[in-house]
């Protein structure tokens, strides 16, 4: 698994860079001034290839994270053994150095790389006793450690926004799926489940009512004109994303088209009558989903209730809308006991803005299907 970079690489080494050369200047400007006393005597040479050493650590941590962390070590000896500024600067380079190994390699061999520096800081610190060994050793060990904590933490946590990543997206193609389904049944079987219908009545008319029988090829062939329009501007949102103007995909349902949608029905032999105001100002989503809705109702109206009547409702409140569907069930067949997806169709678009669904059968006969969908009035603002 990738992981992210915090920085931008150009700038990651840029600051190293600058940081290795701040602690040389600092460093090496004390040991040329000759302020500091070596408790242990080791040749000037010697010293400045310390500094030298912490310094390229420093630099090269991202490049060559175990090679840099190498140079710490080595330079920790004369560090330790000069009792001055140092061993500081040789465990600056370990730790920098380190954290890159913790960040950037599998946990055991971090975890090895690790225990070699706890290993050297040890021993160097033992090597040395003094009042203040306890101490020094805690504070030298306790910054390797750290520094390898600090590295695998955030490790993990690159890890943890990476497989967050991961999921998002492919919750976002799940998502998306849904939608493409879902728009696809509305469509395909609201025309289809008309299709069957005038075909079934043009195939039982067609040798004593011929003129009933064109009639029922007519509404099919203009139900199957409207259904390859719908399903060209799916298609075309699908690919929209190579760059197809989004004027050229056709305008999506509204809540006027209803009324079109009630006479299609009509023609299948079920009165529909279209009560409420069909509200123009609502947002598209909202209206898509309460039109969606209907025409899902509507259908299953067509295929289940037989030649019946059906009542349609809307109602606007401030924030929100709603819509009931009511037939008068004369049909022997009833959306709750037939299998398929429309109802949990239903369900999922209303459920998108934490509204309300009712769908069963009356006690009278028939059967209701209810939806209240309340929309934020930002939606309205970004109309």
């Amino acid at each position: 698994m990738k992981q992210p970079s915090a920085l931008p690489r150009r700038i990651a080494y840029t600051i190293d860079a600058a940081l290795a050369l701040v602690v040389v200047v600092a460093v090496g400007g004390n040991l040329a001034a000759g302020v500091w006393t070596f408790v242990v005597a080791i040749p000037l040479w010697l010293a400045w290839a310390t500094i030298a050493a912490s310094g390229l650590a420093i630099a090269l941590r991202r490049h060559l994270p175990l090679v840099a962390y190498g140079l710490g070590l080595v330079s920790l000896l004369p560090g330790f053994l000069s009792g001055n500024a140092l061993g500081p600067t040789a465990l600056l380079a370990i730790g920098c150095a380190l954290y890159t190994v913790a960040l950037e390699y599998p946990r055991s061999r971090s975890l090895i790389t690790m225990g070699l520096g706890l290993a050297v800081v040890v021993g160097f610190e033992l090597f040395r006793l003094g009042p203040n060994t306890l101490a020094s050793t805690a504070l030298a060990g306790g910054g390797v450690a750290g520094s390898w904590a600090l590295g695998w933490m955030t490790r993990q946590r690159r890890a943890n926004l990476v497989q967050l990543a991961e999921t998002q997206a492919d919750q976002a193609v799940s998502d998306e799926r849904l939608r493409i389904a879902r728009e696809m049944h509305d469509v395909v079987a609201h025309s289809m489940s008309l299709i069957a219908v005038k075909a079934a009545v043009g195939n039982h008319v067609a040798r004593e009512q011929p003129e009933e029988a064109q009639e029922a090829l007519r509404v099919i062939e203009l139900t199957s004109r409207e259904t390859l329009v719908e399903l060209r501007r799916m298609l075309g949102v699908l690919r929209s994303g190579d760059g197809t103007p989004e004027a050229a995909l056709g305008p999506a349902p509204k809540l006027s088209d209803l009324r079109t949608l009630a006479e299609r029905a009509g023609q299948a032999g079920v009165r529909v009558e279209l009560t409420g105001e069909l509200i123009d100002d609502l947002p598209e989503g909202v209206a898509l989903s309460v039109y969606r809705i209907t025409q899902e109702a509507v259908t299953n109206v067509v295929k289940h209730a037989g030649p019946s009547a059906c009542r349609i409702t809307i109602t606007e409140e401030p924030g929100e809308v709603s819509v009931e569907i009511v037939d008068d069930g004369r049909g022997e067949g009833s959306p709750a006991t037939v299998g398929g997806h429309g109802l949990i169709g239903m369900r999922e678009r209303v459920a998108v803005y934490g509204g309300d669904f009712e769908a069963g059968p009356l006690p009278a006969g028939g059967f209701r299907v209810y939806a209240r969908l309340p929309y934020a009035a930002k939606e309205m603002g970004a109309r």
